[in-house]
């Protein structure tokens, strides 16, 4: 039960008719496991904390650092080198007292994930490394919880709802890691854009919890916060049956037809991996490197009158690429089922 100082704390967003007190009282008695207490980890805790989620269990090894301050805003100077999930947990408390909240300062790790994720309803998932974050997919598969995503490189981020109600995961998405990858410390990150990406993550795990609203469940959403571009794209999971993954996209050739259409004319065929450029530069078929969140700025430099055949590594990106190009591109458009890994 909610009470009386509750009652007039979550006022505002309880008057909503999609929220009510119901959904106030969903939000008290969830727990929500958040990993990673940075730069997106930051505004999600913040946001879920003021909103009044019940429990909240905050996984990071890593103490504050003078460069994290321009972007993880829930710290100060002051705070320099002290635990980031022992100092989130003390000063979220301030802000609402009416939450629980458990910080696990530890890494997040084969032999601790499970136990971590199991007591907890909804996982959401604000590491910075890719070993984190197929560990972290991988666990809420196994144990069949729903996981809120999000990653910020530079000026770009994305967010997305893996797993739920058996939906895609991450792996769908991209199947393994890559060898190489660059992260914050390296290509740098404008500080508000974990801002921005972190706080829509807080929306899509209010809206979960609350069963309100159109969710991000299968569908990645990219936002580019220097052109002030967004795009939401549909995920397919491989296991789907053919019916089901042809209202996605019907726009899907094989690596026979690929080949066979190679073989009668290349002049026709302009082929293109929707890869980043590092992933092309590791193993490809051929054609051009036009990364996917590259291709609408890049409409220009496409021939006009030949069949586009995109490709990556599972073939999600490259059906991201055919669904981007609808309506912008007078020509055919395909994307390679299966991509390399088919």
């Amino acid at each position: 039960m909610l009470i009386k100082e509750e009652l007039s704390r979550y006022n505002r967003q309880m008057i909503l008719p999609e929220m009510g007190p119901g959904g106030q009282e969903k939000l008290k008695t969830t727990r929500v496991l958040v990993i990673g207490a940075g730069g997106l980890g930051c505004p999600v805790l913040q946001y879920l904390a003021a909103a009044g989620v019940g429990t909240i269990g905050i996984v990071d090894d890593d103490v504050v650092e003078l460069s994290n301050l321009h972007r993880q805003i829930l710290y100060n100077h002051t705070d320099i080198g002290l635990s980031k999930a022992k100092t989130a947990a003390t000063k979220l408390k301030f802000l609402n007292p009416h939450v629980g909240f458990t910080a696990y300062q530890a890494r997040f790790m084969a032999d601790n994930a499970l136990a971590i994720c199991q007591p907890y309803d909804l996982v959401i998932d604000c590491s910075d490394n890719f070993t984190t974050r197929y560990l972290v997919n991988d666990t809420c598969v196994s144990l069949g919880k729903t996981l809120v995503f999000g990653s910020i490189l530079q000026f770009e981020g994305q967010v997305a709802v893996f797993n739920h109600h058996g939906g895609p995961n991450y792996r769908d998405l991209y199947p393994q890691p890559p060898t190489e990858s660059i992260n914050c410390a390296e290509g740098g990150v404008i500080g508000i854009l974990p801002g921005i990406i972190g706080l829509y993550m807080a929306n899509e795990a209010i809206k979960l919890i609350c069963s309100i609203g159109e969710t991000l469940a299968g569908k990645l959403m990219t936002i580019d916060a220097l052109n002030n571009t967004m795009f939401v794209f549909r995920i397919t999971p491989e296991k789907q049956p053919q019916s089901v993954k042809n209202e996605i996209s019907t726009n899907e050739i094989d690596k026979a037809t690929l080949d066979q259409w190679l073989s009668e004319s290349t002049d026709e065929i302009f082929l293109i991996d929707v890869r980043e450029d590092y992933e092309h530069e590791e193993n490809n078929i051929g054609g051009v490197n036009i990364s996917l969140y590259e291709l609408t700025s890049s409409l220009e430099t496409l021939p006009k009158h030949k069949k586009l055949v995109f490709y990556c590594q599972s073939g999600q990106r490259s059906k991201m690429a055919v669904q981007l190009l609808e309506g912008l591109y007078e020509g055919e458009v395909y994307s390679l089922k299966g991509g390399l890994v088919r």
